[in-house]
């Protein structure tokens, strides 16, 4: 498996915790506001989170969504959500919301 695929199944790994760890939180609505955010694919009832385009920029949007509707505590929870992928992408390519 080259680094590409590797890193996008980390990414995609990111977005599926970060939108569980909402999940907890605030039921359905997680997913549903997953859904909106572009270059994000959610198939829920499988679990399945595929990311197109900039994966750095799409987990930052997602984060970012659930900022702006449900507040700073939504972006702790994101963190911690994706606190035990992110050691595995490279700082540089880490999602700057994840800092």
């Amino acid at each position: 498996m080259n680094n590409t695929i590797a890193s996008l199944n980390i990414f995609s790994q990111i977005a599926e915790k970060i939108i569980e760890g909402q999940e907890e939180i605030i039921g359905p609505l997680a997913v549903e506001q997953a859904r909106k955010v572009p270059g994000l694919s959610v198939n829920w009832e499988k679990h399945e989170v595929t990311i197109q385009g900039d994966q750095k920029q799409v987990i930052d949007q997602l984060i970012r969504r659930y900022g702006r509707i449900f507040g700073p505590a939504s972006i702790e929870v994101c963190k911690n959500a994706a606190k035990q992928i992110a050691p595995q992408v490279p700082s540089a390519q880490l999602p700057e919301a994840l800092y």
